[in-house]
This record gives C-alpha cells, structure tokens and sequence, in this order.
C-alpha cells in the first residue's frame, strides 16, 4: 500500500494536510489563519467566576474569551492550599500531592495512559485490592478555588458556538516519540501499544535513562522500535522545554501563554507521520524549508522522503484531490458496487442512515444483500466521520439482519475501521431497533462549521416557506394594519416573488381591502431578501408614519 503525506500550502490563508493511501483520501487536516486554534497550549490563568451548581470554573487565559474548567478536569495537586507548584516533587503513592494514579496492573502495564494529551480519568475503576490506596474524593470546586486565583490549564477543546473552549490542569507537552506529563510522576507506555513484550522493553529502556523525579513520561506509539539513544534525545528536548515552562510560569503573572503547539505542518508531521508514509510532498518553498529542519532533527532518516513540490499544475489538483474535497460535505455518499450513507448533522447527534440501493448480492439474499452493503457502510462511516472531523454523539441506522453472527461483523468491521482513528471513539452493541451507537472525540468544530456558515435565508434549517405560505401572512398582516387608527396608507415590503404573487393573484382582495378600510394599500418588492421578509409602514392623512402595531 502506498501511503503519502501531500502539504498544501500555496495559498497563504489555508493550509490543508492530506493523508492519500492508493489513491483514496484516509485523512484530512485544515486550518486557517484567520481561525485561532488554541488546543495544545498551555497558559497560566486566573478564576474570573465559580459555578457550584455544575461544578466548574470560568477561566481568563488571555485570548478574549472565558475558558470552562470541570472539577473532572482538576488536578488533585489543587486540593491543598497553596495551588500548583511544579518544584515540588510528586508523591509515587496515591494521595498527597501527586496527580492522578491510575492502578496498574501486576505486569506494570498502564491501561489508563493515553499519549493524545490530556486525558480526564475515569469515573470507574476496576477494583482495588484490599491493600491497595484509599479512593480519594474530590472537594467541591468551591472549596479548592476562590475568584482571582492563578491555575495552570491546557486547552482540550476549541470553542464551539457561544462556548468557550474546554480546559484541564492536567497538562502534557508532547515530542516525537514521548509526551512529558508533570501529573503522571512515573514511566508509563502507551495503551495503543498493545504487545505486552514491547510494553516491557520500553519500559525498561525509559528508566535506564533515569528521568527525574516530579515528572512523568509517557512513550507514543512512534517510540516502538525506536533506540534507546533517540529515546534519550527526546527526553533531553522535552526536560528543555519544561524548564524554560517552569522559568516563565514562575516570573510571570496571569494570564499569559506558558507554552505554545508549533504550526500544523510541524505538528502534523510529529504527530502522524510514520515509517509507512512513503513520501510527504510540500508545495511552498518557505514550509518545506521547516519541515527539512525539523525532520533533520528529529528524524534524520526519514530526510529524504520529503519533497519540494514544484510541478506547474497545482498538487491536489494531480492527485485529484480538489474535486474530492468538495464533496466531503455532501449529504450523501456513494458506496462501491452499489448503496450509499446518508449523513445528518444536528445540534445534539449525528445520524447516518445506510441505504442499499442498487447493490445485490450474488446469492439474491435479502440477508445476504445487507450484510455485504453494512460492511462497506461500516468502512465508509469511518472514513467519512474522520475525513469531516464529526464528533459526539453518533446514531449508525444499518440496514435490519437477522443473523446474530451478521449483527457482530458489522460491529467488528466498525471497530476495525476506526483503529487508525487519533481521536477516541466507544462503540456499543447493536440496540434491538439495527441502531449502533457511538462517540467520538470532539476536539474542535467540525469541517462543514469550519468551512459554511448558516445560510441567511434559512438560518441553517435548510428550508424556507413557500411563497404562498409567506403571501397569505403578509395579507394577514395587511387586515391588521388596515384597522390602525388613524391609517389612511399602507405599505408591504416583501420578497419580489410574494410581491408578485399578492399583487397578481390577490389583487381583488387588495381592492376589496382598500374600499372596505377606506385607505390605500401598497405592496412592494425587493431583492436579497429573506423569502419570509415582511415590513409594513402605516401614515396619517397628514402623511406622519405611525408606530405599527400601536
């Protein structure tokens, strides 16, 4: 399978990162400059406001906009008076000053760690033995902040709509093969590192380099099969950067920035590239400049798999990347040999329904039929929700099956699909109504919000009243005016083709209203209106406008 990286940044406003495997678009990434995007960053805040009724605080971090703290994303560290400090060392037991401690396992294992960040810890935890530390319990958050004190937070999640973005005390800088984590205070792998023989090796290899205490580490998924030595380079970049992160936090007030991601290129590059990636292409000279440095850096031998990209017809326009694009946000989506996904996107959830179509299957079965188009629907789901960067709440309407055994492939096909997914995903079982339900992360606002905004006609809803609905309201609002004391003149301003339909097909009744209310009646279209747009003025015999309705 060939796999490449394709960096588009010709035009200065948008920078779009495609991830293509045999041709077919797995995985896209975009951001624009006029978008702020603030998740990764570390600050040093200040409590503007408490909410004991849901448990949170409102956090001013210097970007204009209150950020949203949960107590479930409260280091325990800020149970005791006197706040954050980051030089005093971390307790290895499951109480005092440590952060969280999530049980391990007899073989070591860290089944809670989880290299993507910032992580909340569990509301359940498997049982403990007898002999194992007390469960803590969380004070109020009333009783751990008061209005005017400093925490440091990392954005978790972008603002989206009228909220603010999520934030979390419990910090983390990510590198290449490691994330430093000041909360963890111990050596932990990755829970996507699956081979408990590997597991052991890293282990191993991490404290033969001796971390210091009061901070823990974590290896990434990237740090399999890495040597010792570039383990220890990252580890020395990463203790960097945490001291300059101290030496700011301790000089200065808040709110400022204590640590900031690097740009989209960069980040994505550390983040996703791997050894399977072939080749990555940039298509502007100053980004592939960076990306040579950083890869000469981090990974000097994967240099030469990077590639100025110089060709005259634009890059995602050769690999017909553009057209494909454009049609991410469809409605619907055709599968292969046959069926398609219809996607809805709500406020509360998003709802996919999955049609067969066309497509049969060879032995005729109705069965059969559906099994086949649910597993390419399943494949297909997959790929769409990464591709749109859809989150929440996600309802799969497959088509019925019968079969049991049909019901858990399905299920088994889905869960595969979304290993390579970054962002966290559960799935559930099939309900007894065909439905599977999930969630997935949701980091920032989707693509479709990103890119549209609510259509001024609509609002967003997608529909309009039809002319006809929107003529006999405005007559409506005709007879009400016509009994204004006073009115000797009234006149409509409404859409050109509510205008046109009133004045052709009610004109009767216009005239009808006229003699009857003694006044004269006037309807008047305009354009770039609203089709429900409706605005009436009343005037006196003396020609005063009159305050309409009284």
């Amino acid at each position: 399978m060939k796999q490449e990286m394709l960096i588009n940044v010709a035009q200065a406003e948008e920078c779009r990162i495609a991830i293509v495997e045999d041709g077919v678009l797995e995985e896209l990434y975009v951001e624009r400059t006029s978008q702020d995007n603030y998740v990764g960053n570390i600050y040093k805040g200040r409590i503007v406001n408490l909410e004991p009724s849901i448990q949170a605080a409102f956090v001013d971090f210097g970007v204009g906009r209150n950020g949203f703290l949960h107590i479930s994303d409260v280091e325990p560290q800020y149970f005791r008076q006197g706040g954050y400090d980051p030089n005093v060392p971390l307790e290895r037991d499951g109480g005092g000053r440590g952060g969280v401690r999530q049980r391990q396992d007899e073989d070591g294992d860290d089944d809670d760690i989880d290299e993507e960040g910032p992580r909340r810890p569990r509301d359940r935890q498997r049982p403990q033995r007898r002999d194992s530390v007390r469960p803590r319990v969380k004070p109020p958050i009333q009783e751990i902040f008061r209005r005017g004190d400093e925490v440091v937070v990392q954005v978790i999640k972008e603002g989206i709509g009228t909220k603010g973005p999520t934030l979390s005390t419990y910090v983390s800088i990510p590198g290449r093969y490691l994330v430093l984590m000041p909360a963890l205070g111990r050596v932990g792998v990755s829970r996507k590192i699956e081979s408990d023989v590997t597991r052991r090796k890293l282990r191993d290899i991490m404290l033969e380099l001796n971390p210091p205490k009061g901070v823990g580490f974590i290896v990434r998924t990237a740090g399999v099969d890495r040597t010792k030595r570039e383990l220890s380079r990252d580890l020395a970049y990463l203790l960097r950067l945490w001291k300059v992160f101290v030496r700011r936090m301790q000089k200065t007030a808040a709110p400022v920035a204590l640590y900031e991601e690097s740009d989209m290129i960069i980040r994505t590059i550390r983040d996703i590239f791997t050894g399977d990636v072939d080749s990555i292409y940039i298509d502007e000279p100053e980004s592939y400049q960076r990306a040579h440095e950083f890869l000469k850096l981090v990974m000097p031998r994967y240099v030469n798999r990077l590639h100025l990209y110089e060709g005259r017809e634009p890059l995602y326009h050769k690999y017909k990347l553009d057209e494909e694009i454009m049609k991410i946000n469809a409605r619907t989506v055709k599968l292969p040999n046959g069926g398609s996904i219809v996607i809805d996107q709500t406020e509360a959830l998003v709802a996919i329904d999955v049609n067969s179509g066309n497509f049969r299957a060879n032995d005729e079965s109705a069965e059969e039929t559906a099994y086949q188009v649910n597993l390419r629907a399943a494949r297909e789901i997959a790929r769409q929700l990464r591709l749109r960067d859809l989150g929440g709440v996600i309802v799969n309407d497959f088509i019925d099956m019968r079969r049991d055994k049909h019901r858990r492939g399905v299920e088994r096909a889905l869960h595969d699909a979304f290993k390579r997914d970054r962002a966290r995903t559960k799935i559930l079982r099939t309900s007894p109504f065909g439905l599977v339900e999930m969630t997935r992360q949701r980091i920032r606002p989707s693509l479709e919000r990103s890119v549209y905004r609510d259509c001024p006609k609509c609002n967003g809803t997608g529909a309009v009243k039809s002319t006809e609905s929107v003529s006999i309201e405005a007559f409506r609002l005709l007879l009400l005016a016509s009994h204004r004391e006073g009115t000797t003149s009234v006149v409509l301003a409404v859409a050109d083709d509510v205008a046109e339909y009133l004045n052709n097909r009610k004109r009767r009744e216009l005239a009808a209203l006229e003699d009857q209310a003694k006044i004269t009646a006037q309807v008047v279209g305009r354009e770039d209106v609203a089709p429900d747009f409706m605005e009436i003025t009343c005037k006196d015999a003396a020609g005063r406008e009159l305050r309409f309705p009284a």
